[in-house]
């Protein structure tokens, strides 16, 4: 095994993250009916604020608030109140990517794990126990706790501090996302694998180590 430690994205790496479904129980929970529409409507909110966050513009507090506010208005409640209900469907709908489960079972005993991730607190140890993940992970270190997010050089010392800091030419990251996850392995000095189910582009001037199209094919080069 070429590397001592492998390190994750959550969302969309590990983990399906269908935000629109999530928002959808939630919001039915409360007997609201909840559109293509109004998701959209939503995104245009939410997105930006995502942006913002990577960029260490606003916080996490202040994404979880703004990007509720409308809507805590319209059903007079909290930005709180709703941020935590749909926590809670995103982890009840919560799946597994396809080869997750069985990449960390091949990884398992030789070579340490770790998760770093932009989600929030709030899920993270819900959805790993739900899905049999939690003892695969070494750590988990979430850019809420830390203070600063991905792609940000301190997240990643911050991961490596609490590894015992390895040898850097020993860390693979892998990630969904190009920019935070790929450019900041890569602007860290680490080695990086660009999940791309999608077929996406690349990105000019990201280049990672590695590129897959699923879990199952990062399992033959790692594991080979």
């Amino acid at each position: 095994m070429k590397y001592d430690w492998i390190l994750f994205d959550a969302d969309e790496t590990l983990f399906h993250f269908d935000s629109f479904k999530g928002m959808q129980l939630m919001f039915s929970r409360k007997g609201v009916d909840f559109t293509q529409q109004d998701f959209e409507h939503y995104q245009k909110v939410n997105k930006p604020l995502w942006v913002d966050y990577q960029d260490g513009k606003i916080t996490a507090h202040e994404l979880k608030h703004t990007r509720f506010q409308e809507w805590a208005e319209k059903l007079e409640t909290t930005t709180q109140e709703l941020n935590s209900a749909f926590l809670e469907a995103m982890a009840d709908i919560c799946t597994l990517l396809p080869g997750a489960k069985e990449l960390m079972e091949a990884l398992h005993g030789k070579a340490k794990m770790g998760i770093i991730t932009n989600g929030f607190t709030e899920l993270q140890a819900i959805r790993l126990e739900r899905t049999g993940m939690t003892e695969f992970f070494d750590h988990v270190i979430i850019s809420e706790e830390v203070g600063v997010a991905k792609p940000d050089a301190g997240i990643f010392s911050h991961a490596l501090e609490v590894m015992g800091n390895p040898c850097k030419s020993k860390i693979l990251m892998v990630g969904d996302n190009p920019h935070s996850d790929i450019l900041g392995g890569i602007n860290f000095g680490i080695e990086t694998c660009w999940l791309n189910s999608h077929s996406e582009e690349q990105v000019q001037g990201i280049s990672p180590k590695y590129t897959v199209n699923s879990l199952h094919q990062l399992r033959e080069i790692l594991v080979a």
